[in-house]
């Protein structure tokens, strides 16, 4: 039984650890393929107030980025006319600017809200089972190496996730007092919607959840309805607001190639949303009719597969959080039936989102699952039997360790069934393990080698120190000695990267990411 003094000891101790290995993998990680593209479009709102990059997101997540970037002499030269990949290169590397520094700089942000997300999970499964439950969550929580290598990077994956939790935790607690929560549930609804849209298929739920919370104070019909509307209003309002923040008089240029809007996709047109806000929608329609390709268990396959996430979660959850969080789910259930409204359905809404998605691109789209069920791990608890506490113990600490053994290595994490990170890239790729973060790992590595290099990623080498050439490039007989390959890009190797690797001896790996070839030469 935790004593209330030291109850936020223990808070602390958690957040504390989590802190320190977020901010250890932030030092230490190059850039990720996604990140330079929200640095870049971070300082183009600082310095020039303009929406025209990256449309296909909304602007908070980046408006996150940028305070921290507000606090580095970042430079971008006013000339500068190239797409969101070449702003997002330029602003690191090309005008002076130190890309260590402002690259810590843009995930500092979002290290610290993952921390405040943290006494969400916290506050959410406290108010659920209790102060042990809250404790459960939290170390589940703070343990994820999902969530730990994603909430050290300047993207909007948790972010996102993080503003849909705490919008569900609020209409819990607006059960009791709907007045007071159920605003703060619009802004928290609203932040998510205007992160990123892969928030848009919890909003029937969490609105449905506004007018239950309402209806259990006051069971009337026209009063629940007036208060799902209510929380939609302060989304759609927070969702405007952020728009506004970057460009007060909202000029937008509709981007060349977006797709038309046809049957259920033309309701977009009819949200009360800015343009720019409707036709990022239609950026993502485009992105979701592209054919994406899988690697899954070692096979490649040229399309989406509908049980990828669930089986990629299966690779990189914890088994111990994952155990806790299924056992959890069904209590929640059977003992806790109005919890589970509130904690399983936006889960399990947001999971089949991700699967009916035709990118399969990592886990990070479903970073939902290792949040909310640590929530629903805190279920446990309120068994009352000696064994299942014991149990929910040694679970917490196997996946305490679980993580900690990954240390500082969290992006290519598998748990101990699929032989830990070391062998991530033999089942995934991509966000799951090898994401270009690397680089800065490669030269400490091997400081003086020149290397033959294949990369997957947005980092430039050379701003590393590193002295490496494209083998691709050159005819296959003068490529000998040290040849390094990004893991992603060995998932889907074409044939000639394939007969390089062939005539090619594997004799390290660097991060867990990168493998190093020795080839001999013919």
């Amino acid at each position: 039984m935790l004593r209330p003094w030291s109850l936020p000891l223990v808070v602390v101790a958690l957040l504390t650890e989590m802190a320190i290995a977020m901010i250890t993998t932030a030092v230490a990680q190059s850039p990720t393929i996604d990140e330079p593209v929200y640095v870049g479009t971070a300082t183009v709102y600082l310095e020039q107030h303009s929406l025209r990059y990256n449309p296909e997101h909304p602007p908070l997540g980046k408006l996150i980025v940028a305070s921290g970037l507000a606090f580095a002499d970042v430079h971008l030269d006013p000339a500068f006319a190239g797409d969101q990949t070449q702003l997002g290169r330029h602003v690191l590397y090309e005008p002076g600017n130190d890309p260590g520094r402002l690259l810590f700089l843009a995930r500092l942000p979002t290290i610290v809200l993952t921390l405040l997300f943290g006494l969400v999970v916290f506050a959410f499964a406290r108010d659920l089972t209790g102060p042990a439950g809250g404790v459960t969550a939290l170390a589940l929580y703070a343990f994820s190496p999902d969530v730990i290598a994603h909430g050290s990077l300047a993207t909007l994956d948790v972010p996102v996730t993080g503003f849909l939790l705490t919008s569900t935790w609020l209409l819990w607690r607006a059960r009791d007092r709907p007045a007071r929560y159920l605003p703060f549930a619009g802004l928290a609804l609203g932040a998510a919607l205007a992160t990123k849209m892969s928030a848009l298929p919890a909003v029937p739920v969490l609105l449905t959840l506004a007018a239950v919370s309402s209806w259990r104070t006051v069971p009337r019909l026209g009063r629940a309805v007036a208060a799902a509307i209510g929380v939609a209003l302060i989304a759609v309002a927070v969702v405007w607001a952020a728009y506004l923040a970057v460009d007060p008089r909202l000029r937008w240029a509709e981007p060349a190639g977006l797709p038309a809007l046809h049957g259920p996709r033309s309701l977009a047109g009819w949200l009360p949303l800015p343009r720019p806000y409707v036709d990022g929608m239609r950026v993502q329609f485009a992105f979701e009719d592209r054919t994406w390709s899988t690697f899954l268990f070692g096979t490649y396959h040229p399309g989406a597969l509908w049980y990828y996430v669930p089986a990629a979660l299966l690779v990189k959850l914890p088994l111990g959080a994952l155990a806790l969080g299924l056992a959890g789910a069904v209590v929640l259930v059977v003992r806790l039936r109005p919890a589970a409204l509130y904690v399983l359905v936006p889960t399990a809404v947001l999971l089949a989102a991700a699967m009916t998605s035709t990118r399969d691109l990592g886990v990070r789209y479903a970073i939902s699952v290792p949040m909310f069920l640590a929530v629903a791990a805190a279920g446990l608890v309120v068994v009352h039997r000696r064994w299942v506490h014991a149990a929910v113990a040694a679970l917490v600490v196997f996946a305490a360790v679980s993580s900690l053994r990954t240390f500082p290595y969290y992006l290519p994490y598998s748990n101990e069934a699929f032989g830990g990170p070391a062998e991530t890239h033999l089942r995934l790729h991509d966000s799951n393990v090898d994401w270009g973060q690397d680089l800065g790992r490669l030269h400490q590595r091997y400081p003086h080698d020149r290397l033959w290099l294949v990369y997957k990623g947005s980092g430039v080498p050379s701003a590393y120190g590193i002295d490496a050439a494209d083998p691709r490039t050159v005819p296959p007989d003068e490529v000998h000695g040290l040849l390094a390959v990004s893991d992603s890009a060995i998932a889907k190797a074409d044939a000639q990267l394939t007969a390089l690797l062939s005539g090619s001896v594997p004799i390290d790996e660097v991060g867990h990411s990168i493998t190093i070839y020795r080839r001999p030469q013919f």
